[in-house]
C-alpha cells in the first residue's frame, strides 16, 4: 500500500461510516500487490471546520466484518 491508495480512499472511498466524535472511517477496496489479493483498506478521519487528519489507517481481508453483506 503506497499512498496514493491512502489518497484515493479519502477522495472515493467505497463507503464512509461514522466513527466516535468528529471521526469517520474512509473505506475501499483495493488490489495489493505484495499479498496478491484484494484488500479492504480503512482510513480514520477527524474532520473540523478547517482541516482534516488521518488519525490512523490499516488494511484488512476481513471484508464482512467491515462491510457486512456487501
Amino acid at each position: 500500500m503506497d499512498e496514493g491508495e491512502v489518497e484515493q480512499t479519502i477522495r472515493q472511498p467505497y463507503s464512509i461510516v461514522p466513527g466516535e466524535g468528529l471521526r469517520s472511517i474512509f473505506m475501499r477496496r483495493y488490489f495489493d500487490e505484495v499479498l496478491e489479493t484484494e484488500m479492504l483498506l480503512r482510513v480514520v478521519v477527524e474532520e473540523t471546520g478547517t482541516e482534516r487528519v488521518v488519525v490512523t489507517l490499516y488494511k484488512t481481508s476481513r471484508f464482512r466484518k467491515y462491510e457486512g453483506d456487501a
